[in-house]
């Protein structure tokens, strides 16, 4: 294998100017010694600087890549010209939205030289859809509905039109468009029938351009497929199933006929990969020995001349990259990075372009060549003056629950950790509530784990990448019993006597923050600090307030409007009377999932009720916090408020008073 590392890219550096008083100047410690008494590690601004890069997209003919990064202080698209340079493209005051679920961050158009992505203000997420010119970056406004949002968009295949999804007819359902790039002109091509109401999404064009295929979501576990002719506008169902059957990342291959697809219904209910054949329900899993049963497929992506296939694999939530020719069966060589592995864009001459990074990794664009095994970097993080060396990888280690149910979490440490030593540890909640917690580049996590904190990272029972049935294990009337597997983690912390009661945090976003406010409510006595990030207080203001097209989906999660009683019942809300634990609510104001009328409700509670409540509103951002100046001031003060509640506050000495 060769490693081609080309030093002819430019890495992307932030300089980090520390300035010393004369007594540290003249100090003879070592660096080492310094960031032992923790100095070097002294702001979470400074971590928050270091840098990432993640795929966009790349030519056919394997000449331009293109790359996404917060480097200009919001996500904006970035352009490797031929000197290995990165040309900014995008401008947007606010950076460019995941419009179209994540990845791609914009949609390339076959030819090369045009992109579509999607911009919105303050974090609203209203998307608008703008022409890119990809070599200069000047951009054309094509859609001007404020009050309407555009999500999925793909080029036609002679790039004179776009195919795309908006709720600009009724503000509510997602219809499909085409557009005239030239004209602007732009037709529904697919909209409300008797059986197909509701949100409709485009999935992948046919080879020849004729033929669309559209999904429908009825919930997380559960999606309808349908196949529709763009020219005389008739479709068909692809599959039929009992419901809770996911269907993902359908492609259709040149014979219009065949489809590869990743679906789980199969007796363990993992997502693996099968294809089915148009015109039958039928689904047949590819079982040739080259993919592990054991493990659900994340991913799924074709080369353009359908010559090659690649699948991202999920092994306890680290992502891998398997690939091979689709026609020969033939297993290609996977890039030899071991961490999260994403991407897969292929272009004409074999070349791959992927992502990768890992807990103490920042995210990268690489090109691999798996007949030639030849690997490059293409970009280079800034680690703000920081050396990488310093990081921690975690340590995936389960617990079982009340009910024996053993769960999957990552420990993290700080270096120098001695067996026995009972440091404060915070608890990581992550949202969904099916998503899952993958061991990534987590800036804060590692800043946290430099400064004294352990941090556990559980999938409790609910999360995605274990197979339908423990995703189902929380929905509905279930709610609780993930609460319990949270609990279960902070017993297992104890038990093994990694921490002590009065030292014990928890953190969360979106449904993440509903498990913060459902432990302090539930176990008032279990935490002594407790960070709600954009978290939901009160289930049936909730889905009484968030966006109509996401009402549906998240009912069919949590229950539905019509059972007033369970949504109250498992509604933090109503319990904030027992909160003793101190409370740090984030929000923003223009947060269309999960309004910020939630964030008001708890903390007018707890203030009502004499508690302790500190709180961050942002008006100009939505759900999360995305500008750097905001994400700067979010995280300080998420350390100042761990560190008063979870640390003892020693005294400083005069001469700690004059080094700093």
């Amino acid at each position: 294998m060769r490693l081609g590392i080309s030093r002819s890219i430019l890495s992307i550096t932030l300089t980090v100017l520390v300035l010393l008083s004369p007594a540290l100047a003249q100090d003879q410690a070592t660096p080492k010694t310094l960031l032992d008494h923790g100095k070097f590690a002294s702001d979470i601004a400074t971590f928050l600087q270091i840098g990432s890069a993640k795929p966009a997209g790349y030519t056919w003919d394997g000449k331009t890549a293109f790359f996404s990064s917060s480097l200009a202080g919001a996500p904006q698209v970035f352009r490797i010209n031929e000197q290995g340079w990165p040309y900014q493209l995008t401008t947007f005051e606010d950076g460019i939205d995941l419009y179209s679920g994540g990845v791609p961050y914009f949609n390339l158009s076959w030819g090369g030289d045009l992109a579509i992505v999607g911009a919105s203000v303050g974090g609203s997420e209203l998307s608008q859809l703008f022409l890119l010119d990809t070599h200069t970056g000047k951009t054309h406004q094509l859609t001007n509905r404020p009050d309407a949002r555009y999500r999925v968009c793909m080029w036609a295949k002679d790039d004179r039109s776009i195919i795309y999804n908006s709720t600009e007819e009724n503000l509510v359902d997602y219809h499909i468009y085409r557009m005239d790039i030239a004209t602007g002109e732009s037709k529904k091509i697919f909209g409300d029938t008797l059986d197909l109401a509701g949100s409709k999404y485009p999935v992948t064009l046919s080879q020849d351009g004729a033929r669309l295929i559209v999904e429908r979501w009825n919930s997380n576990a559960d999606k309808d497929f349908w196949l529709l002719d763009l020219t005389s506008g008739e479709y068909s169902k692809i599959n039929e199933d009992d419901g809770d059957v996911r269907y993902d990342d359908m492609a259709l291959m040149p014979d219009n006929k065949t489809i590869f697809l990743l679906c789980n219904a199969n007796d363990e209910g993992t997502t693996r990969l099968a294809k089915m054949k148009v015109g039958s329900p039928d689904v047949e899993f590819v079982e040739d020995g080259w993919l592990d049963p054991t493990w659900e497929c994340d991913a799924l992506h074709l080369s353009r001349d359908y010559k090659y296939m690649t699948v991202k694999v999920n092994q306890d939530g680290y992502m891998r990259l398997m690939m091979r020719e689709i026609e020969s069966r033939r297993e290609l060589t996977s890039p030899p990075l071991d961490g999260q592995l994403g991407g897969g864009f292929f272009a004409e001459d074999g070349t791959c372009l992927i992502s990768f990074e890992g807990p103490s990794r920042a995210p990268d664009i690489w090109r691999w060549n798996p007949e030639t095994e030849e690997l490059q970097q293409l970009s280079f993080s800034n680690y703000a003056g920081i050396d990488r060396e310093l990081f921690s990888d975690p340590e995936l280690i389960h617990y079982k629950s009340f009910d024996g149910l053993e769960i999957p979490a990552f420990l993290y440490l700080p270096p120098g950790y001695k067996e026995g030593d009972r440091i404060p540890f915070v608890v990581s909640a992550h949202g969904g509530p099916s998503s899952q917690f993958k061991p990534k580049f987590y800036r804060n996590f590692q800043y946290l784990i430099l400064n004294g904190y352990g941090v556990l990272a559980p999938n409790p029972r609910g999360s995605g990448g274990y197979g339908r049935e423990y995703m189902a294990l929380d929905d509905y009337k279930l709610r609780k019993n993930s609460l319990k597997d949270y609990k279960a983690a902070v017993d297992w912390l104890l038990e093994n006597n990694y921490t002590e009661q009065g030292r014990i945090g928890i953190r969360g976003g979106s449904y993440g923050g509903y498990v913060v406010l459902g432990m302090i409510t539930e176990y008032p006595d279990l935490f002594d600090a407790a960070i709600d990030n954009v978290g939901i207080a009160n289930f049936q203001s909730f889905l009484e307030n968030t966006r109509p097209d996401r009402r549906k989906n998240r009912e069919s999660e949590y229950g539905p409007l019509s059972d007033p009683e369970f949504l109250a019942e498992i509604s933090p809300i109503h319990k904030a009377h027992l909160i003793k634990t101190p409370l740090l609510v984030i929000h923003g104001a223009n947060d269309s999932r999960v309004p910020v009328g939630e964030a008001r409700q708890i903390i007018q509670a707890i203030q009502d009720n004499g508690g302790v409540v500190d709180s961050l509103i942002f008006m100009d951002e939505g759900h999360g916090v995305g500008k750097r100046p905001n994400v700067i001031t979010s995280y300080r003060r998420q350390v100042a408020f761990l560190d008063t509640q979870l640390k003892t506050i020693e005294v400083p000495t005069e001469e700690q008073v004059v080094e700093e």
